[in-house]
């Protein structure tokens, strides 16, 4: 006969499945097409932008430096954020468990004191993943601010390379750090039950391919963006060349 209990060893696998499942698929498209996500594209926008702020960068120092701090912010705001619920919630499970509390009669599924400290648990885990990859986010940030505002010649493609994978590597660590966040909703919802939790884990998966992905129209406007730019930097450099 089905029990209650039952129903969060069949819906919470099946939840967290479900979107470790697309973000396999994320990163399989992110390697192989990148330019069916967004990631890829925001990747190669940084690195444009790096090249042009390089490209004089006693003109576009300010710029460069003032755009990188609003970025630093973010990231503080993600890990002051994370590590303050880590703070609430390690205070809520000690409380629980120096007094007896029953749960909810309107959760459906198992409601034993062992699966509670297992949900806390993990949202708790969420929680400091975002905390760690917001900081070395802000890590990642602090070091491009200085590198940007290197003086460099525009012929000297490798130092601009240099700063734009370092530039990517941060965005790449607040994606991690976001992504983290996105997946303590669910394990959030648990709490009210096994049935929210897999429910938000569909929504949220549908929510993420759409903000993931980019449209024909998305496309052809970068790659066209981008073939300019090339093309505009490449006349530089052989200028610079012929120049000297």
């Amino acid at each position: 006969m089905w029990k209650e209990e039952s129903l969060d060893l069949v819906l919470v696998p099946a939840g967290l499945a479900g979107m470790v499942a697309y973000h396999v698929w994320l990163g399989y498209a992110i390697i192989h097409r990148p330019k069916l996500t967004a990631i890829s594209l925001n990747a190669e926008s940084r690195r444009l932008w790096v090249f042009a702020m390089m490209d004089d960068p006693m003109k576009n120092g300010v710029l460069a430096v003032q755009t990188i701090r609003n970025n630093i912010m973010a990231s503080t705001l993600l890990a002051t954020t994370a590590i303050t619920l880590c703070s609430i919630i390690g205070i809520f499970v000690s409380n629980s468990s120096a007094s007896e509390s029953t749960a909810s009669p309107i959760i459906y599924g198992n409601k034993t004191p062992l699966l509670a400290t297992i949900k806390n648990f993990s949202i708790l885990i969420c929680f400091l993943m975002a905390f760690l990859c917001n900081v070395q986010s802000i890590r990642y940030y602090a070091h491009v601010s200085f590198l940007v505002t290197v003086p460099v010649s525009i012929g000297k493609k490798e130092h601009c390379e240099y700063v734009s994978r370092n530039l990517n590597r941060a965005l790449y660590f607040w994606f991690l750090g976001l992504r983290a966040f996105y997946f303590s909703f669910p394990l959030f919802l648990w709490n009210f039950g096994p049935i929210p939790m897999f429910v938000c884990c569909c929504m949220m998966s549908s929510i993420l391919y759409f903000l993931d992905t980019t449209t024909s129209f998305t496309r052809r406007l970068h790659s066209q963006s981008f073939r300019e730019t090339a093309e505009s930097m490449d006349g530089e450099i052989e200028s610079v060349v012929h120049a000297l």
